[in-house]
């Protein structure tokens, strides 16, 4: 019962770090990638679906994405989620082709997505932390099922060491997309 409860925290703090993950994908450094627009949600007949569902979407030039949509009428809706998505660059549309150039960024540009990629980790950390809460209070109820304190301390000691890896891991790719961000 007790390897459950642990099982299941470190499952649901993996959960944490992956959703942190494509969080940070989606974020421009100072090359073009397609996760910067591929997760951006298009309402396509009143569905909310991610743009790589609509389009093909590729890197000719290190500054520049192009996008192939496939349904001439989803067009004007990917430009308008484009553009709402605030990623600094405008679409220019060429039939069923969206280009987007992407500027230089500025120093003051790369220094406010360092601090929105605090904001994201601090968000990261604050989830792997509430599923130790939420699991130290479930191991915590144990002691009066009968479980003795020395396991539950044991089992308590794990899951810290379980949230310490994935703090650990969290830290590790903020400041590895910060470096990115701050190379020119």
């Amino acid at each position: 019962m007790i390897q459950d409860y642990l099982k299941d925290a470190e499952k649901r703090m993996k959960k944490a770090v992956e959703k942190f993950k494509e969080e940070l994908a989606g974020i421009r450094t100072s090359r073009a990638s397609t996760a910067i627009v591929e997760n951006i949600k298009v309402d396509y007949y009143g569905v909310e679906m991610p743009i790589k569902q609509l389009a093909t979407i590729t890197i000719p030039e290190p500054s520049q994405i192009v996008l192939q949509i496939w349904d001439q009428n989803a067009v004007p809706l990917v430009e308008k989620a484009l553009k709402e998505a605030n990623i600094g660059a405008n679409p220019q549309t060429e039939g069923n082709t969206i280009r987007l150039i992407l500027p230089p960024m500025t120093e003051e540009r790369r220094k406010e997505i360092v601090k929105y990629i605090g904001k994201l980790a601090e968000e990261a950390r604050i989830a792997v932390r509430n599923v130790r809460r939420d699991d130290k209070e479930k191991l915590e109820e144990l002691k009066k099922e009968g479980f003795s304190e020395d396991e539950v301390k044991k089992a308590l000691e794990q899951l810290q060491k379980i949230t310490d890896k994935y703090i650990k891991d969290i830290n590790q790719l903020a400041e590895k997309k910060e470096e990115e961000v701050l190379s020119l």
